[in-house]
């Protein structure tokens, strides 16, 4: 599986930005896919997820309510819409794809095995 990552970009507080990541490979349906974001001197964190199996859905803390993850199997990409955003959301996100990823493990980047190469988000004040 490989994935790109697109649509990061410069935005002020407040306002919206919506990541893509492209999957190549086969059963992109079920690969459990997720968004990561990580910020310099930080370590990489969880963002959101969407569930092979069923695409339930799965947030951080921080995001929930302003950002929703959404997977198209037709085209085998997985969208992040990111509204309200904050300075403290600036960091580079990287899309992310594992299969049979347990429900406890779904937050921990060491669960996944393919990765985007990262886009970056800014957001000023």
């Amino acid at each position: 599986v490989q994935l790109q990552a697109s649509g990061g970009g410069l935005v002020q507080a407040g306002g919206s930005l919506r990541l893509s990541c492209a999957a190549s490979g086969r059963a992109f349906s079920s690969y459990d896919m997720s968004w990561f974001r990580q910020s310099p001197g930080k370590e990489r964190e969880f963002v959101a997820a969407v569930r092979g199996i069923g695409r339930s859905t799965i947030y951080a803390d921080s995001v929930k309510g302003r950002f929703t993850i959404s997977g198209d199997n037709a085209k085998n990409t997985v969208d992040l819409q990111m509204n309200s955003l904050k300075p403290e959301d600036t960091a580079l996100y990287y899309c992310a794809a594992g299969r049979g990823i347990i429900l406890s493990s779904v937050r921990k980047a060491t669960s996944y095995d393919y990765w985007g190469q990262g886009t970056k988000v800014t957001v000023s004040s």
